[in-house]
């Protein structure tokens, strides 16, 4: 099984521009969208294999995940019954015969990390709610994490040490996740790679590879064995970010 997770930046953008092929390429059994940027209606995906869920933000243009999928889930919940964090269409919960699978995206704490405080919330809060879900099966947390864990998963980590996405707290939270029960998959496989799965639009960073790893599948302890490989395609374009994967 081939699951995909692809932050799009605009998924009306993207299905402009090379997202058919890729999926006609790639075939993933479950492909998890994040910035979808899209509301209920404008568009209308033809993937016919497809079951097809999707998560709006309540700010038209923002946030917004989707989960595609050519099996079936048993269940599809949204957000993670937190009001205050579930209007930003933020995360979608799959359920699977053996797992979760959960698409996510992450806030970003901003420039002069005005975010930061609610962040640091945020990443309570879904760390409690996967810890939860992983008490009933395994879970397959996956998107786009807004959060470069080491200096390996990052070009400059000394310029970037207070900025958004490299701050100690945002890198300490998502440690102790990972303490609680949960393996990052591709570090996992490939513990000494360096591969970026986002670049600025600015200063030809994609050019010069100058990225960060803040895509993600992170999953249960006792499901790593599963894990077959991990995908970072950082030669697919289209977005600022670009496709990460497992094979299980």
């Amino acid at each position: 099984m081939k699951i995909i997770s692809w932050n799009v930046n605009g998924l009306r953008a993207i299905v402009g521009k090379n997202f058919y092929s890729f999926m006609e390429e790639e075939n993933p059994d479950i492909i998890c969208l994040q910035e979808t940027k899209i509301q209920e209606g404008q568009i209308e995906l033809e993937l016919k294999d497809y079951h097809k869920y999707f998560s709006y933000a309540e700010k038209k243009g923002y946030s917004g995940t989707a989960i595609l999928s050519k099996i079936e889930p048993l269940s599809v919940t949204y957000g993670i019954g937190i009001e205050e964090h579930d209007t930003e269409g933020r995360v979608i919960t799959a359920e699977y015969d053996d797992f979760y699978l959960v698409c996510a995206y992450i806030p970003n704490s901003q420039t002069e990390l005005k975010r930061l405080d609610y962040r640091r919330v945020y990443n309570s809060a879904i760390e409690e709610y996967l810890v939860e879900l992983d008490k009933k099966k395994p879970v397959l947390f996956c998107g786009d994490l807004n959060v470069a864990h080491k200096e390996i998963d990052i070009k400059n980590p000394k310029t970037n040490l207070r900025n958004a996405g490299f701050t100690q707290e945002e890198r300490d939270d998502f440690t102790r996740l990972l303490s609680r029960g949960f393996t990052d998959s591709f570090r996992n496989k490939y513990p000494d790679t360096i591969k970026y799965s986002w670049w600025s639009y600015k200063f030809k960073a994609r050019e010069k590879n100058t990225g960060w790893r803040i895509d993600y599948f992170v999953v249960s302890n006792r499901f790593v064995d599963k894990i077959k490989d991990a995908l970072i395609l950082n030669d697919v374009m289209g977005s600022d970010h670009c496709p990460v994967g497992v094979i299980l």
